[in-house]
């Protein structure tokens, strides 16, 4: 038996325990959906809510995300904006959400204020003193919402031992250009199984999709001012409330992302940046996340073996069950081309290019800036004295 054919089997292996793995990752997804249509138990009355919406210039479906937030099946909401410069397009587009829903307290503040290298995180800092209610709702300006949001959220808080509450969340994209359906191929079929399934193994991680918390958590981790650092502020927020002994619940509702990449290149960098600073967080998981490219392995067995027959059929046999299980999450979170199932071995190819950059480097860009991710450290700052008065984050 020659190295080549033992490399194939190898890798054939690789190949079908990720399909299985795909499989279970389907399961869990479809599981989710049906569970999550349940009414949550709240308690009477309903606690005021403040959002936390960092905007950072216009986007494609920017007014349909921030919308899904004004239409919320919910009481009392305060919305606060936030934009760094005074001629942000974003503004405008605040201004008309204001016309629309005049009963909902908006609030928008413009501040260019920077704390540190993290320039989401410093407009959250310049935010938050405008923020009127103990409960916040940090959400990114790119999430599509359901109208039973913040109950979910507000219910999965109110649970005993629970010090931060985040959300799944899928892609959808601005559009049915190549780029964005590849893109959203990641986050549906790798990302949103992987994180259930993690989750199902024991892990409890912060997604940046929706970060919420109590103002005095929030103070007690340290406020804002300790996640400006750090590239990956979703993480490292949801370590520093672990180590209080606190829980991450994740809400019963699934949210949804804007894939807005035009071209490739800037997806190729979007998830560069990604794999970078997942790698940096925990290196083993990322590594071991290769199996959830099972197309790449069995497609690799072919070249390895490109005269033998069985690496073939392996691998057509692979594609087919493959794309079966992308089929049943795709629909499971409303995406409805079939397009990416006949690009599913393109896209492990493009996954396994990015996982070898990034293993090779610590740069990142962001929005236009430059930054370096490392592995985080993290020291929670000592707890105040029983005395000492409860502040939001600093202004520094």
């Amino acid at each position: 038996m020659s190295l080549f054919h033992i490399l194939a089997l190898g890798c054939d292996v690789l190949g079908i325990t990720g399909c299985l793995q795909a499989a279970l990752g389907a399961a869990l997804v479809v599981c989710f959906r049906a569970h999550e249509r349940k009414e949550p138990t709240l308690l009477s009355p309903l606690p005021a809510v403040t959002v936390l919406k960092p905007l950072h210039g216009d986007e494609p479906l920017l007014d349909e995300a921030l919308e899904s937030f004004c239409t919320q099946d919910y009481p009392n909401v305060q919305i606060v904006f936030g934009v760094q410069q005074a001629n942000d397009p974003a503004i405008a587009l605040v201004e008309r959400l204001r016309r629309r829903h005049p009963g909902i307290d908006m609030t928008l503040v413009v501040n260019g204020a920077q704390h540190g290298e993290n320039r989401k995180v410093s407009n959250l800092i310049n935010m938050l003193p405008a923020a009127k209610h103990e409960l916040l709702v940090i959400s990114d300006s790119d999430i599509h919402v359901g109208t039973d949001y913040l109950r979910q959220v507000v219910a999965s808080l109110q649970r005993a031992g629970t010090g931060l509450v985040t959300t799944l969340y899928a892609g959808l994209p601005a559009s049915h250009s190549l780029p964005r359906l590849l893109s959203a191929c990641q986050i549906n079929h790798n990302f949103l199984p992987g994180v259930l399934l993690s989750r199902y193994l024991g892990r409890q991680d912060c997604l940046g999709a929706t970060m919420a918390l109590s103002r005095t958590t929030l103070t007690e981790v340290g406020g804002f001012e300790a996640l400006v650092p750090h590239v990956a502020d979703d993480a490292v927020l949801g370590r520093l409330v672990r180590a209080r002994g606190e829980d991450i619940t994740i809400a019963g509702c699934l949210t949804w992302t804007t894939i807005a990449e035009e071209t490739f290149g800037e997806v190729m960098r979007h998830e560069l940046r990604w794999g970078r600073t997942v790698r940096a967080l925990a290196p083993i998981g990322y590594l071991a996340s290769c199996l959830q490219l099972p197309l790449f392995w069995l497609s690799l067995a072919v070249l390895l073996q490109p005269h033998a027959e069985w690496p073939l059929t392996i691998f057509l046999w692979g594609w087919a069950f493959r794309a079966c299980c992308a089929f049943v999450m795709d629909r499971a979170v409303g995406q409805r081309s079939l397009l990416p199932l006949f690009l599913l071995p393109v896209r492990d190819w493009v996954s396994a290019a990015i996982m070898v950059g990034s293993m090779t480097g610590s740069r990142v860009d962001w929005r236009g800036h430059t930054m370096h991710v490392a592995p985080h450290v993290l020291r929670p700052p000592p707890l105040p004295a029983a005395n000492a008065p409860l502040t939001p984050g600093k202004r520094q």
